[in-house]
């Protein structure tokens, strides 16, 4: 039987055998799960952001995705240059990825899925700094919060809500028969006035497919089909005529004298324009002497006169042309003419006796 003392000793070596176990597999999982390695250098960096919610101590910063470090430390600062950024987030990253990160990498906050935790994001693709060293502020991107997009989406919800529910007046109001719609959907006479409009364009139909009527001798009728034959040879040989310059339309098209006459035409067209802007000729003058554009408008400016005159009655003119006197003279002057002529013939030796006298 055993001692006292040995049995001490052995519970002592019991003990001490589980409690470096239990060291040695603490320092196992830590090593194999930690994010940062157990002997790489470390460095603490902060960054300041206007809310910290969701964001625990030792959640996990992430390069990238890639996990750097962890939140060692939360707090808010009464900084008067931070009031809009009054939440100090401090972080201890790896400096195994020193190569890549730089002083002006940017700091989010990121939830991980819809509602997963939150961690700190550590962007350093647009990054040109310095070199990232221990104690340095990381400048901040504000990210939208899962609840400032519930926040946002309650106005859009609301409104969704809304339209459901005009929705679902108008369906009710569908289904009651009401309205055009109503009617289409559920009103029999519709579905009668569309059976007798299938049953009468089937007979439509018959009758195009038979000889009876217009439409069905135009489609079955094969002396519609010799005449538009016919007519499509006639066009053929029309434009074989043509193309041959027979005809008066083939002389227009195909005879180069009527291009020759037309291009002379219009070379002498030409020329006749060209001297009138030189001034040439008659046309010329007219419209490029301006001793003689003066001289017309001086006639023009005289006869407007004149005109004026005879209107108003002035002159020997205006009184023959505006004088009532005139015409009244005149057709008494005619009408005693006429009554001397027929006295003469009535009684010509009373007018035509001549007297001879002898000295």
């Amino acid at each position: 039987m055993p001692s006292e003392k040995q049995v001490k000793w052995s519970q002592l070596r019991v003990g001490l055998t589980v409690i470096i176990a239990s060291i040695t597999l603490a320092v196992l999982i830590f090593v194999m799960t930690g994010s940062t390695g157990l002997f790489t250098r470390k460095i603490l960096i902060r960054a300041y952001v206007d809310n910290a919610g969701g964001l625990r101590v030792g959640a996990p910063v992430r390069l990238e995705g890639v996990d750097i470090g962890n939140v060692t430390h939360i707090r808010v600062v009464r900084d008067p240059l931070r009031k809009l950024s009054p939440v100090e987030v401090t972080m201890k990253i790896t400096t195994k990825y020193e190569d890549t990160m730089r002083s002006d990498c940017r700091a989010s906050m990121n939830t991980a899925g819809v509602l997963g935790e939150v961690f700190v994001d550590v962007d350093c693709r647009q990054a040109k700094g310095g070199p990232l060293m221990n104690g340095a502020e990381l400048p901040t991107d504000d990210v939208a919060q899962l609840q400032d997009v519930v926040r946002a989406s309650q106005g859009t919800l609301q409104n969704v809500d809304t339209l459901v529910k005009r929705l679902d007046n108008i369906l009710t109001f569908i289904q009651s028969g009401q309205g055009s719609i109503g009617k289409v959907i559920y009103d029999p006479s519709l579905f009668n006035r569309a059976n007798d409009m299938l049953i009468q364009l089937q007979q439509i139909v018959a009758q195009a497919n038979s000889m009876n009527g217009s439409i069905g001798k135009l489609l079955n009728s094969d002396e519609l089909y010799n005449k538009a034959n016919l007519a499509v040879d006639n066009l053929n040989k029309t434009i074989d005529q043509i193309n041959s310059g027979n005809g008066t339309i083939g002389k227009f098209i195909k005879d180069p004298a009527l291009y020759d006459n037309a291009n002379q035409t219009m070379a002498k067209a030409n020329q006749l324009i060209t001297d009138i802007n030189a001034g040439k000729g008659t046309l010329g003058k007219l419209a490029k002497d301006e001793e003689l554009a003066k001289k017309l408008d001086t006639t023009v400016t005289r006869l407007n006169s004149i005109l004026d005159r005879l209107d108003k009655g002035e002159g020997t003119a205006g009184k023959l042309m505006v004088d009532p006197s005139l015409y009244n003279n005149a057709d008494q002057m005619l009408v005693e003419s006429r009554n001397l002529i027929a006295a003469i013939r009535k009684d010509p030796k009373t007018y035509l006796t001549i007297h001879l006298k002898v000295f």
